[in-house]
């Protein structure tokens, strides 16, 4: 007779058979490839495949329409960290709908989550933080920043002053201007991109760019990318740096713990404004309520979303600084920028109650104290694996490299895709693991316990076995 946990489990694959059976997979994926244009996809390649139709989730796993579960280790898109099925977040949306659905906030009118929220967010951001633009994403956080990062200059009575730099492999959303200030060539290559004014230095990827070089130096060497491009260009041409503490969906890049702060110097030295992404970083990622914080910097604008309402809601906006708002406020009339959606009261209301579960459950001292040094210690244990070549984590962010030869660290020819032949094995096997190129990725949600921690640890490396025997047998290694 199955004891407890066996009868739960049964219980569970049973619920999850019975739920598949209400959807027809075929139909849906064959209805999805006729109408839905899916998000930086090869729609050809996806059609002859058919999409995974995800349909529930709980905690930190999800289902498909065939009743497979899956340990969502993406959160979501960097955003699910309290985790699926929080019913406190689908009641204040409820009861927000109810009360007030929309209203905008222009026509010198406001609304109360509005107000409440802008608050609640500088009582969490860092020091000097006390003014907040709502956006839906954080595209449009990082257009609002190329608008706000001009006007100041304009206002101070430097009009010259109108590039910005950025990072090659960056992401910064996917906008004409979140794409131009990000540094993903490929997304450049469609639509004449970047945009005029913006320009990008050497990312900090010391793995890549700084092999036999002390960590600390290469720090250093990387961030005086910034002070050289400034004196280039001309210091009274620039504008502003823009950065993620960590670089997300450039594949997880960690920069060694001189940047930083090297970077707050040469920006302090020129001037010039320093903006702080931290759309994946925020509320609680890397064992701090912002990134910043962990890295040493101290940003005049932070771009936020995803982790503002866990995703459940589209929100995202713009933490402006002392020096930024009172210009815009003091110097200024009119600032003509804005969406019909800044400050939607329903998005609004999601985010209030999702930080009090933050805040409530002590998520930011889970990251930080628990769970974020327990990732640590498991993920970086996967460098002993023949097929990685490096494995690190920042809180809840980590990364590992594939290579074909682990004692010279010789990649695999790109177009070999083995990245995609790992992510495969993942996917068929219960856990979602992101490839950047070689480079496999992950971010839970914060509510992660040591348990699930070992539990996703276990179907990482059952896949890295997976895939280490399909590429041997293809004779790639």
């Amino acid at each position: 007779m199955p004891n407890g946990t066996e009868m739960n489990s049964l219980s569970q694959a049973q619920q999850a058979s019975a739920a598949a059976a209400t959807y027809d997979t075929r139909a849906l994926q064959a209805e999805d490839s006729a109408h839905y244009l899916h998000p930086a996809t090869d729609h050809a390649a996806l059609a002859a495949s058919g999409a995974r139709v995800i349909v529930r989730g709980e905690g930190i796993h999800v289902w498909d329409s065939d009743g497979n579960r899956i340990l969502d280790g993406m959160s979501g898109l960097w955003c699910v960290n309290v985790g699926y099925g929080r019913r406190e977040l689908a009641d204040a949306a409820y009861r927000q709908m109810l009360e007030l659905p929309f209203y905008n906030s222009f026509f010198n009118t406001t609304n109360v989550p509005a107000i409440k929220l802008a608050t609640a967010l500088t009582e969490v951001a860092p020091q000097g933080f006390q003014h907040v633009f709502f956006t839906s994403s954080g595209s449009e956080g990082n257009d609002t920043i190329l608008r706000l990062v001009r006007r100041y200059w304009d206002l101070e009575g430097q009009p010259q002053r109108k590039t910005i730099i950025s990072r090659r492999n960056a992401y910064h959303g996917s906008t004409v201007a979140g794409a131009s200030l990000g540094g993903m060539s490929g997304m450049h290559a469609q639509g004449d991109l970047p945009i005029p004014g913006i320009v990008h230095i050497e990312q900090p990827y010391h793995y890549e760019n700084g092999r036999g070089m002390p960590s600390d130096e290469y720090g250093l060497l990387a961030a005086r990318r910034l002070e050289e491009k400034i004196l280039e260009l001309g210091p009274d041409k620039v504008a502003a740096f823009i950065g993620e503490p960590v670089q997300g969906a450039g594949g997880v890049i960690i920069p060694p713990a001189t940047y930083w702060p090297e970077i707050q110097r040469i920006c302090d030295k020129y001037g010039i404004l320093l903006v702080s992404d931290e759309v994946i970083c925020g509320f609680g990622r890397l064992g701090q309520w912002f990134g910043c914080q962990r890295m040493g910097s101290r940003p005049d604008l932070i771009t936020f979303a995803k982790g503002v309402t866990s995703g459940y809601i589209p929100l995202g906006g713009v933490l402006v600084g002392e020096r930024v708002a009172k210009s815009i406020i003091g110097k200024g009339e009119e600032f003509a920028h804005g969406f019909t959606y800044s400050g939607h009261p329903v998005a609004c209301a999601v985010g209030l109650e999702n930080l009090a579960i933050v805040r409530r459950e002590r998520l930011v001292e889970h990251v930080r104290d628990d769970v974020g040094p327990y990732l640590k210690q498991r993920f970086e244990a996967l460098q002993e694996h023949p097929l990685v070549g490096i494995a690190e984590t920042c809180g809840l962010m980590a990364g590992l490299v594939l290579v074909k030869d682990k004692a010279t660290q010789q990649a695999f020819a790109e177009e070999l895709k083995v990245g995609m032949v790992c992510r495969g094995h993942m996917f068929a096997n219960g856990v979602v693991m992101r490839a950047v190129g070689d480079r496999m990725i992950i971010a839970p949600p914060l509510v992660i316990t040591r348990p699930q921690v070992d539990e996703m640890i276990a179907l990482i490396r059952r896949c890295l076995d997976l895939t280490l025997a399909d590429v041997s047998a293809r004779g790639w290694m």
